[in-house]
């Protein structure tokens, strides 16, 4: 449903030259799983994600979403995915009621079915009691609420959650990894990125974890323990980091010795 290969993503930058938000990234992410993408802030996974909702252009590399490419073929790439992320922005005038409704139509529903569409969502993630509140009287807790509703009205096959929990309460942040996995049982394809690692532990049928803009290994949960030989996946995942950071900082060391 989503194929990455050697994605990069390369910036101006007037101290460094050139900054290497990704580099050469490849991954799968198929129906019916969730793959999390897990990385300390900074990591790229925001970059990666951005990339495959059209939002970005990568610098080389390809990325296709359920069969079309990311650069080529936007336009359809949009229509195969809902995009949240913890800075989704709601409307503060508008009513939870308008803003889905908005993008229903901005996705070429509307009458009787954007209704049924609309009122199975709002049953489905207990928003009837906010249907009517507006953007500036909503708690941060039904905000993402309403951001849910509308990446799902399309009933887009390709879900992506960018950082989705952060700064959501436990109650809040617990009805959201909920309906994550509902996604899953309904045969959605989920990325899921976060640097909370009890959340893909918990919820993630495979995971990549990216660090400086590369993917530092990829698998299941019990594939990655048995790859890297440490059951702790706290453990396991600080060891890669302190691993490349210490290889990719001897060698830029060695660099400027050598210039």
């Amino acid at each position: 449903m989503i194929i990455v290969r050697e994605l990069s993503k390369h910036y101006a930058d007037l101290q460094r030259g050139v900054f290497v938000a990704l580099d050469q990234v490849s991954f799968e992410a198929r129906s019916g799983q969730i793959l999390g993408l897990l990385g300390p802030n900074g990591a790229g996974k925001t970059t990666a994600l951005r990339i495959l909702s059209t939002l970005l252009r990568p610098t080389s590399g390809t990325a296709q979403v359920n069969g079309f490419d990311v650069v080529s073929q936007a336009g359809f790439v949009r229509r195969q995915l809902g995009f949240v992320s913890m800075n989704t922005a709601v409307y503060d005038r508008m009513t939870a009621w308008e803003m889905v409704e908005y993008f229903g139509r901005l996705h070429g529903f509307s009458g009787d079915e954007l209704r049924s569409r609309m009122e199975s969502l709002f049953a489905k993630l207990q928003m009837n009691e906010i249907r009517d509140l507006l953007g500036s009287k909503m708690s941060t807790g039904m905000k993402q609420k309403v951001s849910i509703a509308r990446a799902l009205v399309h009933d887009p096959p390709v879900l992506i959650f960018d950082e989705a929990t952060s700064g959501l309460d436990v109650l809040v942040a617990r009805s959201l990894i909920k309906t994550v996995a509902e996604l899953r049982e309904q045969g959605k394809c989920v990325v899921f990125s976060t640097h909370i690692m009890r959340e893909v532990e918990k919820l993630c049928d495979r995971i990549a974890i990216i660090h400086r803009g590369r993917i530092l290994t990829e698998g299941t949960l019990a594939e990655l323990r048995d790859r890297h030989l440490e059951y702790d996946f706290e453990e396991l995942f600080f060891q890669l980091i302190s691993r490349y950071d210490a290889t990719h900082d001897t060698d830029r060391a060695s660099q400027t010795l050598g210039a």
